[in-house]
């Protein structure tokens, strides 16, 4: 079978990686790819939210499934565009339809929805520019810090965590107002600030059955000790070790069972990933967020866990049939440690040729920000490449990651020196 992944980053060569493992896949195009998944799939120069574009490839290079990686064109409806379409309506879309895709669209759909089948979420209430005021009265009800959120997708900036009430106050004025992060905050919700050790679980959906995946911790920030500026993510560890058996038991009956058949009640038939950012809160589960795709870099840090056919998995979710499909993960602990370019995540240059690729020994290196130019891999944008190791304990990956991280080299390469210094 021919399988196009639409995507660019970490993750999507990390899903190129485990399907490449599959006899049952032929061949694997990838658009638009990067240079790592050049060389085990065939990258096609379209951007993913072009849907003219993508039906071409699909139909010129006989593909037979998608699976779709980011957000954006779930969002936009590349499921609904599939099953409208008379020539490609028998393709199976692995990612939501739009309708269940508004889970991560829409912060307030997505509040509504938690609210509506009793799954634990921190309080909240939702307001535009005519509410501001109410708004400005609710934020006066709650606690330090205050959070608040922009609607719609705003590229992972549209969070914000404020300890004055006054900033929160002034912040939220520029998102209705004047629309700090443009439409995506023409709504924003703000809600009780939980306290506790954040983590993600992830969850495979054919609409009626599912598989959980292994559990995940990512770093956000991009200094040490967790400080600075926020990024994509510059690490990542699996299994998350405070998540125990009980704890992933409570997830599974109060958020995973009730969200899948939240979804069949509300009619959503929803085929693909749930990304479930938690917090513990005094070992029991809230929900943060829900994403409809899996995590970047949490991807190539549970992926490399999964024992079973990748491909196998998504035929299941493609067919309804995931509950009769194996499933089985390592025990292994797997660390992600993020490259990045100097500057990032604000202004950064491209274009730095990368080497010590041959070096690598015991690590996988899952490409994210790169290119091929004139033979050489050189960056090609702000987090460059992720360094994943298999190990015993966490010590015993993270070393074997940052010896190999030692062997690669580009110009104002820079990277964290402590993911997992919170869980050893």
């Amino acid at each position: 079978m021919n399988i196009l992944i639409l995507g660019s980053g970490g993750r999507e060569h990390a899903f190129a990686y485990k399907l490449s493992q599959s006899k049952k896949v032929n061949q694997l195009f990838v658009a638009p790819g990067n240079a790592g998944t050049s060389k085990i799939a065939t990258n096609v120069a379209i951007n993913p939210v072009d849907f003219k574009a993508v039906k071409e490839i699909v139909l010129e290079k006989k593909i037979r499934m998608v699976v779709v990686g980011p957000e954006a064109p779930l969002v936009e409806g590349v499921h609904d565009f599939f099953l409208a379409d008379d020539q490609l309506k028998d393709i199976p879309v692995i990612g939501p339809k739009k309708d269940g895709a508004l889970l991560e669209g829409s912060k307030d759909f997505s509040k509504q929805f938690m609210l509506k089948h009793n799954i634990p979420t921190a309080q909240y209430q939702s307001f535009t520019n005519t509410t501001l005021k109410e708004g400005k009265a609710f934020l006066e009800t709650l606690k330090a810090p205050y959070v608040l959120k922009a609607d719609g997708l705003a590229a992972g900036k549209g969070v914000l965590i404020l300890n004055s009430l006054e900033e929160a106050k002034k912040e939220l004025e520029e998102m209705l107002t004047n629309e700090k992060f443009g439409e995506a905050s023409s709504t924003v919700v703000i809600e009780e600030f939980l306290d506790g050790i954040e983590l993600s679980v992830f969850v495979l959906t054919d609409g009626k059955s599912y598989k959980i995946l292994p559990s995940a911790k990512d770093y956000k920030r991009i200094g040490e000790g967790d400080t600075g500026l926020n990024t994509g993510g510059m690490g990542a560890i699996s299994p998350v070790p405070f998540a125990n058996q009980d704890f992933l038991d409570k997830v599974e009956e109060r958020i995973v069972k009730p969200t899948v058949n939240g979804l069949q009640k509300d009619g959503i038939d929803y085929r693909g990933f749930i990304f479930i950012g938690l917090m513990n809160i005094n070992g029991n589960p809230f929900v943060i967020e829900y994403n409809v795709r899996m995590g970047d870099p949490e991807t190539e840090a549970v992926l490399p866990r999964i024992e079973s056919d990748l491909f196998d998995l998504f035929d299941g979710v493609a067919h309804q049939n995931l509950e009769e499909k194996s499933f089985s993960v390592t025990n292994k602990t797997a660390t992600t440690v993020m490259l990045v370019s100097g500057g990032y995540p604000e202004a950064y240059e491209k274009s730095k040729e990368i080497t010590g690729f041959e070096k690598i020994e015991d690590s996988i290196v899952f490409h994210a920000g790169t290119k091929i130019d004139t033979d050489k891999v050189v960056t090609n944008g702000g987090r460059v490449m992720a360094i994943t190791s298999l190990g015993n304990s966490i010590e015993e990956a993270l070393s074997t990651t940052y010896k190999n991280i030692d062997n690669i080299s580009f110009e104002k390469m820079n990277y964290r020196k402590d993911i997992g210094f919170d869980l050893k």
